[in-house]
């Protein structure tokens, strides 16, 4: 079962940026279960957190596969990726943005994690079907 971190725990940034390029062959044409947990914050500040793709590792293309809500404040955050629409990736990357406004520094500062782990197919089922039943 596949499971890694796009953005390893603790990590503490200051500036826009991006992951390190992990090889997510072994989750070709899967669903992962991404859990973006922010520990660390300071008030009057924005985090963007996208998830690219690559058929190689070196070109991610011009658009993410995803992209989480913009975010405020401490929270964990998950949210599923269907890589069975895009068969061709065997490499994933995160990228964030940061934004200050207000009274203070106008340095940024979060402390988060980004983890991505396999959802299994009967997992997957077995929501759909409550899914289905409640609609």
């Amino acid at each position: 079962m596949f499971e890694t971190f796009l953005v390893p725990e603790k990590s503490v940034v200051t500036a826009k940026g991006d992951g390190a390029v992990v090889d997510a062959s072994a989750a070709a044409g899967k669903t992962l279960l991404l859990t973006l947990t922010i520990t660390r914050i300071i008030e009057q500040e924005s985090l963007d957190v996208s998830v690219w793709g690559s058929p190689d590792g070196q070109d991610f293309g011009a658009k993410p596969l995803l992209a989480f809500p913009q975010k405020f404040y401490r929270a964990e955050h998950p949210l599923l990726l269907d890589l069975s629409a895009n068969p061709g990736i065997k490499f994933l990357r995160a990228h964030w943005e940061v934004g200050r406004w207000g009274r203070g520094s106008e340095t940024p500062m979060f402390e988060f994690q980004l983890s991505a782990r396999e959802v299994p197919a009967d997992v997957l089922k077995e929501a759909g079907a409550e899914t289905h039943q409640r609609a």
